[in-house]
Order: C-alpha cells, then structure tokens, then sequence
C-alpha cells in the first residue's frame, strides 16, 4: 500500500480531517509531529518526531525514515509543517513547492520584496529594525499604518497605528508577545500602510504552477484595527463578476511572484473599490477547522482534495457544491479561565447551522487576539444564500454565553480555575 507522510504540528486542528481523508482514500499514513505524545496515541509506530522548528533538521528525519518506509507524497499542514514538509520533498525527488518559495511565505518582509519586484498591488512597508523609532518609520511608509511580526501568523501581533506614539506603543506591545511566543523579542518589524475596503479570502490549489481557485470567501465584520480578529467566512463571495475576476488573477500573479508551484495557498486581500491588493499568501490550505465550510462534489473535503492532488490522483470532476456556507471563528472576548460556554443548544437548533465546535476546554486560560493564537470555537453553516449563511452564524453566537473568569495566580500550576468548573 502507497505510504503518505503528513507533517501535523502538535498544536494543528486538523489532524482529525486530515487522516479521516486519508483514511477515505485508502492510504497508509506516517505523521511527523514535534512531539511524540501528541500523535503517537492514535499512529503508534506510525509517529514520527521532528524538530519543526529546524525544518531542515526536520527533513533529514524524514529522509532517514523513509529509507525503510518510503513515502510516495508529503503534505504540509498549517505554516509550522510548510518547510520540513517542502525540504523533506526536495531531498526525496517528490512533487514539492521550492523550499526558496515557501520561505518566502514565511517571512512578510521576504514577500514583500517578492510582491514588490513582480509589481503586485500591496502595501506600502518598511523594515523596523529594534532601536529604531517606530513613529519615524510609520510616518515614512503613512499613517495609519499597520505594525506586525514577520513570522507570527493568525493576525498574532498585527496591531494598527494612527500615529506615531500609537506606533510606538504597538512596537512595544508586539516585542512582548513575541517574547511569550519564544520567538527574539528584537527581531525586526514589519510597517505597512493601512489598506481601507472589504477583505477576502482565496482557497485555491497550484498544479504545475497554475492555480485553481477553490473558493472565494468574504469577510463580512469590518477588519480596520486596531486589532484584525478574524470571525466570519462566507462563500461564495458577493462581490461583483469582475471584482473576482480580478481578485483571482492577483492571486495567482502572487503565487507565481512567491516561486509557488505545488499544492494549497491560502491568501489574504483588500478589495477598495477596482483595485485589489494583497496581505498576505501562505503555502498551506485555511486554517482552524475552517476547511469544514467547503464540501466538493459528493461530500468531498477540502483534506481529499490536497491529498488526491498529493497523491497524482483524479480531480476532474472536484467542483465546490453549489450550496452557500460558512463559517464563524469565535472569537474570546476577554483574558481568564474558561469557565463554561452556554447555550450550545440554542445556536445549534438555528435554522442553517452544521456544526458547533468548542475547541478549548473548560478550566484552561484563554487569551484575545492579538495576544493569543486561538479561537474559542468554530460554527458551521449552511443555506440558500450568503447572505443567509451570515445571519445563521450571526443568530447562533449570539445565542451563546461565554463565562469567563480572570486568572488566578494561586491557581495557575493546575486543578480547578473556577468555581463553575
């Protein structure tokens, strides 16, 4: 039997979809993952610990497994796995992205540059170098403008200013949450002017260089900042034929700027009007447990389809279904402990809604965006429209009620946080 290798962070959602897709393809599956407990539960000898944070180190672990159990394809999930997964294809002549390409996705400055010499629509940015003055550098690129890490993902540390001394205190801000990441608090910085207009995001798949758009979705909550929390996805997009038109083909200039070639990307863009410019473009598919919003052909997931193109398999006949659906990343709406989340029932019984999942359990501490890197949960739905899929989604969160306590110092080295725990 054809043997896949998955590289699963430990922290992904989705390493359930992923080996439940290749469970329904009839493929025989390796998970590479940083730590062995996190997977070894459900893959036993099948696990395989890496060092993901030295891909490269992370590749020759690969390579050497694979000499006694070779491997026909290797997938990357979420940007922790993309450089292992694309080094480890690399050195064993499998179909992979340029592992130059996907650095590059993983660096914002190093797109920038990228984006900037193919002349793609982007902002404007500048390189803030720690011991420089943040209100100098932003009055430079324009205000207001948007400061962000370069490696954090999931708008993590992406913080908008309206003036210098705001710069400033984002500066500051984003240095701590870099040191709480484990990440070098005096790293450079990224500035880029704030782009106003509707944002979108593209789920599209690359073979041979071209790429397939899979979905188109919009982004109905206004994104201006100061922080950029992500919550609603609907899809298919309401915007004009030649607004996507265009916003498809920026895209895939992107793409094509980036060096990428083969398999997922995920990109973000502001749409003001005509113009389309591009945030950002990850070598990966969606994020969270988003990809549960896309269905193809006969209930096909969006996992099936990167592992069939993976795989060299068929996918002539893989055409999103035609129903409108959506998803809500549900956002903490303040730091503490978790106490309980309320009224499930009532958002699950909302006309249209497919799914609910609360992802983080109860008695563990919960941080907002942009300090933290999780959502509290996802909801699903489903219907005749966009617009009707939106106010699902919207009907059923506000139907839940979302307990939380603040910290208990005393309390943080474990047992019961809360009294309603």
């Amino acid at each position: 039997m054809e043997r896949l290798l998955l590289v699963l962070p430990s922290a992904t959602y989705r390493a359930q979809d992923f080996l439940s897709a290749a469970r329904d393809l009839g493929v025989a599956v390796t998970v590479a993952c940083e730590r062995r407990a996190a997977m070894s539960a459900a893959m036993g000898e099948r696990a395989l610990t890496v060092s993901l944070s030295d891909p490269a180190r992370a590749a020759e672990q690969i390579a050497e497994r694979a000499r006694d159990t070779p491997f026909v394809a290797i997938v990357g999930v979420d940007d922790q796995g993309v450089m292992a997964a694309a080094l480890a294809a690399e050195r064993l002549g499998l179909a992979h992205n340029p592992p130059a390409a996907v650095a590059r996705t993983r660096d914002k400055a190093a797109m920038r540059r990228a984006l900037a010499e193919a002349r793609v629509r982007q902002p404007r940015f500048a390189l803030l170098a720690a011991g420089v003055d943040a209100g100098a550098v932003a009055g430079q690129v324009g205000l207001p403008c948007v400061v962000k890490p370069l490696g954090l993902s999931g708008s993590r540390g992406v913080i908008r200013a309206d003036d210098g001394e705001q710069a400033r205190a984002a500066e500051e801000r984003i240095r701590a949450i870099l040191a709480a990441a484990g990440e070098p608090a005096d790293a450079s910085l990224l500035l880029e002017s704030y782009l106003p207009g509707e944002e979108v995001a593209v789920e599209g798949l690359l073979r041979g260089g071209r790429l397939e758009v899979l979905a188109v979705f919009d982004k109905p909550d206004p994104l201006e900042g100061p922080y950029f929390e992500e919550t609603l996805y609907v899809t298919p997009s309401r915007l004009p034929v030649a607004v996507l038109d265009e916003v498809e083909a920026v895209t895939a200039r992107a793409a094509d700027a980036l060096g990428l070639r083969e398999g997922p990307v995920h990109a973000e863009l502001r749409v003001d009007g005509e113009p389309v410019s591009v945030l950002e473009l990850a070598a990966r598919s969606i994020g969270g447990l988003c990809s549960r919003a896309l269905r193809f052909g006969a209930g096909v997931s969006l996992e099936q389809v990167i592992l069939r193109h993976a795989l060299g398999l068929g996918l002539e006949d893989i055409v999103r279904e035609s129903t409108a659906s959506g998803v809500m990343m549900i956002p903490i709406p303040r730091a503490g402990v978790l106490c309980a989340v309320e009224g499930q029932e009532d958002a699950r019984a909302v006309e249209g809604i497919a799914g609910l999942e609360i992802t983080i359990a109860r008695g563990r501490p919960v941080v907002p965006l942009p300090d933290g890197d999780r959502y509290l949960g996802f909801l699903f739905a489903r219907g005749p429209s966009a617009a009707a899929v939106e106010s699902s989604l919207r009907d059923a969160h506000a139907r839940l009620r979302i307990a939380i306590e603040p910290h208990a110092p005393e309390l943080a080295s474990g047992g019961r946080r809360c009294a309603s725990c």
